[in-house]
């Protein structure tokens, strides 16, 4: 007997999460076919491992308020965002060849001491959440809109320029939950990870992180030192890799800033900045608003009262 194919273990697989209230349509976890079949393709198809990892990753959005927190950080403009930056630059910039979108992390600068005099660590893990959340509610499903087609996974490029045992010290932590957190909850979401700037010590780091990393994560991580230039410009166009990193883009208020890419474009932002921008304009006050196809207001507000608390000023998805 043939093995049932892929797409009929994703109309089980769809039947199954939706009858046993797995997931309900609006969730902000997303319930359009490429977000299904992230979680299969996480568990090799296997429909029952693969519901066990949905639920999981419903129940851990219930616990930390996901919905909650995209509400009140808006990924692209909150007020810590600049301290945030001043330590470890995380971003989306424009897209790749395959037109898939670029999230650069840059590790030089990682002074978590200096931070946490502004930002506590317990809202710098809200904000790395929030930057995964956004990922799939906004950032790819703005690029697969673009590109006509479904985009499910992103390029990761981090420099490591500058970086050094010390640094890597104080993030060790911090980055081993944050991988788990990408690969337990937000799964089958990166295509290739490009590690430029490599130094000497990163034999040792790359040792520990690897028992972090599931298998077929590994494969898909290049480790390259300073010689990367050409490998990048493989993978993304001169004109949407930053200068910094070899290319030619140099955004007027700085490539890391401008988070420049499809998933702004008619975008409204719930910030600090986005607020005084429409205050300026004569407005008193605004509601978030974004792109991402996956939930509204409401949704989110029916999602918090699930959660037994009542949302406010979400963002319209």
């Amino acid at each position: 007997m043939a093995s049932p194919s892929h797409d009929e273990i994703l109309r089980i697989f769809r039947r199954e999460v939706f009858d046993e209230g797995i997931l309900t349509e609006g969730d902000t976890i997303g319930t359009d076919d490429e977000t299904l079949l992230r979680f299969l393709r996480a568990r090799k198809f296997n429909i029952h491992q693969a519901k066990t990892m949905i639920s999981n990753a419903q129940a851990w959005r219930r616990t930390v308020q996901l919905d909650r927190l995209y509400a009140e950080i808006d990924p692209f403009d909150y007020p810590e965002r600049e301290a945030v930056f001043d330590c470890w630059p995380l971003y989306f910039h424009k897209t790749d060849k395959k037109e898939r979108p670029v999230n650069i992390h840059t590790f030089g600068g990682v002074d978590f001491p200096k931070l946490y005099q502004t930002c506590t660590p317990e809202r710098h893990l809200q904000s790395l959440i929030v930057n995964c959340d956004c990922l799939t509610r906004e950032v790819l499903p703005a690029s697969s809109r673009l590109a006509g087609r479904p985009i499910g996974t992103v390029l990761v490029i981090v420099d490591l320029q500058g970086f050094s045992l010390s640094k890597w010290w104080q993030m060790q932590k911090l980055a081993r939950t944050s991988f788990q957190i990408s690969q337990d909850y937000f799964p089958e979401t990166m295509g290739q990870l490009v590690i430029v700037n490599a130094p000497a010590s990163f034999t040792f780091m790359w040792s520990i992180m690897k028992r972090w990393l599931s298998k077929e994560t590994v494969e898909k991580v290049d480790i390259l030192g300073h010689d990367y230039k050409n490998v990048l410009l493989d993978l993304v166009d001169a004109d949407s890799l930053p200068k910094v990193l070899g290319g030619n883009c140099e955004c007027q208020e700085g490539c890391h800033q401008s988070s420049a890419g499809p998933w702004l474009d008619g975008r409204v932002g719930w910030g600090p900045k986005s607020k005084a921008k429409l205050a300026a304009n004569g407005h008193a006050e605004m509601n978030g608003t974004s792109g991402t196809p996956n939930g509204s207001t409401s949704d989110i507000q029916q999602q918090d009262q699930r959660d037994g608390s009542t949302a406010k000023g979400e963002d319209e998805k």
